[in-house]
């Protein structure tokens, strides 16, 4: 066989694979196509699917929500309070939640990651003296603010960071009512974060609050709050309100877009705000700013120019001071929903105060036994009343038929629980009402000690008969607008009355009927001293107070000084109380050594404060040296108080010095038990 055929007919087949290989190369061609499409096919279909269930991947970094993290800056405690609830709330979303101190974090280096976090930030910051932050916020909101205006951070430094902001305040303060969570809410907006839903405003003033008390504010707030939420987590995208929205027909309620488009309408008109709006926390932070001043933000700035804008800013926010300050001369004036006056005394309050042992009468009056009426009964020492004007101990009613006050003062016994206001908005129970449960409500507590070892059975049967009322209980009595016929009632019940004031009415003490002893309370004898010790609401406060003194002058009758004296705050005004004792020619001078009541959030005293009793006496001898119409009267180691009495009051003069005791004689007889 010829070996050249063999060749060719093992290499036949290859060489028809050549010739055809076209066709070869077009089958693998389609068959690759039909496998790209049947993939893309597949792919398609479950992408579909997976709309349908609604998890799309790329709206899942959009709209998820893998936590919430919850600031506050607290002083009393109560935002810290409102943290914990919402975040028991938070939770029942099935959500991570962090409660942070702001007093324990560092913003420069933990801020910056909530951009990329996807947590929802929640900001529960409250508003302390003169509009300042409290003491655990004070570093943060120096830090934001410094960074709202830096142009190295820029507007867009918090892009992508969701937050929220609740701010706690009171409205009887007007000039800056919540004015750290307005201040927080803006410096966040400037540095690009976006607002999940409208600021809320507690109010502590149980007259003007929306809802009838913080507690209730913040309710409602964490309601709306929740349900965003939720609408974050399902993917809806609801708008926060700008506060331009009308009764029932606000825009939040619909879906819109989530992030704000420069220029938009929401960024027009933001210093008007709708006096009819839903809520009264319904307020953002483009409120805050004028449109030329946002483009001026928006625009890159020059060095040079940096000081007009932040001028140009800090007008701004005077004039929407100015305005808020003029319209919560509209705000709600106190009423129900069946337009009735409101109660002074909240639930909360009631629990509060019935805690601390007050027997609350009606809506804002209450009584309550002092520990010197108990040790009077068990036939111990009295007061400094029983002392220096002959006052039974047992036979004294503590009460007040105001448990608000126009101040909040440092040394206040109270802790700062009862209610703060300038006039009186709340309803209002009647003076005979007020006596008979008084009367009442001591003679039970009284009872309460039938029985009990050492009490004397003589002095159980005199404390049945109420002689004495000491209306210097808490809160300020002379506010109550039927204090006249309170009085009235009193003495027609041969019931003596001390009455003490705190400088800040003086109308009322003018028109102010007789009462036993009058008193007005000497806290400070200068401006800044009375500001940082007293803390009034009132902006004109200093003159109120002089006024007051000037007032005492012309009242015929017995008239008081009462000097509380507080260690490196007011303690070395000697000359300046002077003249004021030369103002007001009081007939008496008490001066008082501070109590410490325990630690308060809201107060910075502690026992390095309080006076030694030696220090109180030295202090004594000086002033009267300065007054050479007064001299030492009497002395009450015990309380830390001692008296000084004009000089026409002494009858004779023939005081026993020694180590720890000063007596006087005088031509007085305050024993109106007899």
């Amino acid at each position: 066989m010829d070996p050249s055929v063999d060749t060719w007919d093992l290499s036949s087949p290859l060489i028809s694979l050549w010739i055809n290989r076209f066709y070869i190369y077009l089958g693998f061609a389609v068959s690759i196509s039909l496998w790209i499409c049947v993939q893309i096919v597949i792919k398609t279909q479950a992408s579909q699917d997976l709309m349908t269930n609604g998890y799309v991947s790329l709206q899942e970094k959009d709209i998820f929500v893998s936590g919430v993290k919850i600031f506050y800056g607290s002083q009393t405690g109560t935002a810290k309070g409102f943290a914990t609830v919402l975040a028991e709330a938070v939770t029942s979303l099935d959500l991570p939640v962090a409660i942070i101190n702001l007093k324990e974090y560092d913003p420069d280096d933990h801020l910056i990651e909530e951009v990329t976090s996807k947590n929802v930030c929640v900001f529960l910051v409250a508003t302390y003296t003169d509009g300042r932050p409290t003491e655990s916020a004070e570093w943060f909101c120096k830090w934001l603010e410094e960074a709202s205006i830096d142009f190295r951070f820029g507007k867009t430094y918090l892009k992508g960071m969701r937050y929220a902001v609740f701010g706690l305040g009171n409205s009887a303060y007007a000039s800056h009512f919540n004015k750290v969570g307005k201040n927080v809410d803006k410096w966040l907006w400037m540095l690009g974060a976006h607002r999940v839903m409208s600021r809320g405003e507690g109010d502590c003033d149980v007259v003007k609050s929306k809802h009838g008390s913080i507690e209730a504010d913040f309710r409602a707030w964490k309601t709306k709050f929740i349900s965003q939420l939720q609408a974050l987590q399902k993917g809806e995208r609801k708008k926060s309100c700008g506060g331009h929205c009308k009764k029932g027909k606000c825009d939040s309620h619909q879906h819109g877009s989530e992030e704000r488009e420069e220029g938009s309408h929401e960024q027009d008109e933001l210093y008007h705000r709708d006096t009819e709006e839903e809520e009264p926390f319904e307020s953002s932070s483009e409120e805050e700013f004028g449109d030329e001043n946002h483009q001026s933000l928006n625009s890159i700035v020059d060095v040079e120019d940096l000081g007009k804008i932040i001028d140009h800013v800090k007008k701004e926010k005077r004039e929407t001071e100015q305005q808020e300050e003029k319209s919560g001369l509209f705000r709600n004036m106190g009423r129900n929903e069946d337009g009735e006056r409101r109660a002074m005394i909240t639930p909360a309050l009631r629990e509060a105060l019935t805690k601390q042992g007050y027997q609350l009468i009606g809506s804002h009056s209450g009584v309550k036994l002092c520990r010197w009426t108990k040790s009077m009964l068990r036939g111990r020492g009295g007061c400094y009343k029983h002392t220096f004007y002959g006052i039974e101990s047992h036979r004294c009613m503590e009460t007040t038929p105001s448990l608000a006050c126009a101040n909040k003062c440092v040394f206040c016994w109270r802790h700062h629980t009862n209610p703060v206001g300038t006039e009186w908005r709340w309803k209002m129970d009647q003076p005979e009402m007020i006596l008979k449960e008084a009367i009442e409500n001591h003679q039970n507590m009284i009872k309460q000690f039938k029985g009990v070892p050492g009490v004397k059975a003589e002095r159980f049967e005199e404390g049945m008969t109420v002689k004495h009322c000491a209306l210097s209980l808490v809160g300020e009595p002379i506010m109550y607008p039927e204090i006249n016929r309170f009085l009235k009632l009193l003495h027609q019940c041969k019931i003596s009355s001390f009455l003490v004031t705190n400088a800040q009415f003086p109308a009322e003490i003018r028109n102010l009927e007789p009462v036993t002893q009058l008193y007005v309370s000497v806290d400070a004898s200068t401006k800044d001293s009375l500001k940082k010790i007293d803390r009034p609401l009132f902006k004109d406060f200093w003159q109120r107070f002089l006024d007051s003194l000037k007032a005492l002058a012309v009242k015929q009758q017995r008239t008081v000084y009462r000097l509380t004296l507080v260690k490196a705050w007011n303690v070395d005004e000697l000359q300046a109380y002077a003249q004021l004792v030369s103002l007001g020619n009081p007939d008496f001078i008490e001066v008082k050594g501070v109590t410490y009541c325990g630690e308060s959030s809201a107060s910075s005293l502690t026992m390095a404060h309080v006076p030694w009793h030696e220090e109180v006496v030295q202090f004594v001898r000086e002033l009267v040296d300065l007054i050479p119409d007064y001299e030492i009267a009497c002395e009450h180691e015990h309380s830390n108080c001692l008296l000084i009495a004009h000089r026409k009051n002494v009858f004779d003069v023939s005081c026993i010095h020694s180590e720890n005791h000063m007596a006087s004689y005088y031509n007085f007889c305050f024993n109106y038990q007899r």
